[in-house]
């Protein structure tokens, strides 16, 4: 029987954790910036193919073995859950809602996989704890609708349809993730993220062609700070935070990697606030709130003793 892989070190847990929380926090300015002057989905699938092509080829010029068309398929449904769904539907949501309210929106991660882990069998049933943060949760989203705050973005009016699809991102990102702690698209997790980037990544530029995103679309156009802000989500936003995330993901329990939901809407706010010019309601600040102490109940509620 091969011997048993040696748990991770606390300081590379905790820098996996940083990274996760800070770079993953800024990531909402980041997209914001870029989809100022890029089509969202041709600017999240092109960002998502090219760090997945950087850190696949990086992996197997270190050695990696080539991936069997096992994990080709994995790869395939991890990264459409994730990315195209995941992250693309926070990108296109991000055209209509401020971006601190989509990074709230998405702190609902750790409650729905406490609920999908209970009903796939892979998590104990909620506590009572867990079940109030659960209606907490609903509550704070609620509130988020019904306030959903200003912003500067092109396509106003539709604050609901970008509630909508970035709920449904944060949905099918939990489904994504309690999936790929069952299955793995190789052996190393750095390997496989690189395979989910790609994977993920052309799907989204095969939907931004099909919606049209490319039509009339010059470079030439594309601002400077768009170029920055794109240049950042490549590398730290994909390569080095998606990497941590999907290690945490084998090294720790699903909802624990999740509690990356507590600090990115901190970070996002407050970035939004400073550089964007975003403003809170006190309806938002209110949802927040109640977001966040629903995530705190339902992670560490649901921690069961040893």
């Amino acid at each position: 029987m091969p011997a048993a892989s040696p748990a991770p070190s606390r300081a590379a847990l905790l820098g996996a954790f940083a990274i996760v929380y800070l770079i993953w926090g800024s990531t909402y300015l980041g997209i914001r910036f870029a989809i100022d002057s890029i089509p969202p989905l041709l600017m999240a699938g092109t960002r998502y193919s090219l760090a997945g092509l950087l850190l696949y080829g990086y992996m197997r010029w270190r050695g990696e073995p080539r991936p069997t068309a096992q994990g080709w398929l994995t790869a395939v449904l991890i990264g459409v859950c994730l990315l195209t769904f995941g992250n693309g539907g926070v990108t296109l949501g991000e055209q209509y809602i401020p971006t601190g309210m989509a990074s709230l929106l998405v702190a609902t991660v750790p409650m729905f996989l406490a609920l999908l882990g209970w009903l796939s069998g892979l998590a104990a049933r909620p506590t009572p704890w867990v079940a109030l943060g659960l209606l907490l949760g609903m509550g704070g989203v609620y509130l988020l609708a019904r306030n959903p705050g200003a912003s500067h973005v092109a396509l106003p009016g539709h604050e609901t349809l970008g509630i909508i699809l970035v709920l449904v991102a944060a949905l099918v990102w939990s489904i994504g993730s309690l999936y790929s702690k069952k299955k793995q698209a190789a052996a190393s997790p750095f390997l496989a993220g690189g395979m989910q980037m790609l994977c993920g990544g052309l799907a989204m530029l095969v939907i931004g062609l099909m919606r049209g995103e490319a039509t009339g679309f010059e470079l030439a156009a594309v601002t400077t700070k768009s170029w920055i802000a794109y240049a950042y989500l490549v590398t730290f936003g994909s390569i080095v935070a998606f990497s941590a995330y999907i290690w945490l993901l084998r090294a720790v329990e699903p909802a624990l990697a999740g509690t990356y939901a507590f600090v990115n809407p901190v970070v996002a706010v407050l970035l939004g606030w400073a550089f964007a010019g975003e403003q809170l309601t006190l309806g938002m600040l209110g949802g927040a709130a109640l977001i966040v102490a629903a995530v705190v109940l339902v992670v560490l509620g649901g921690r069961q003793k040893t």
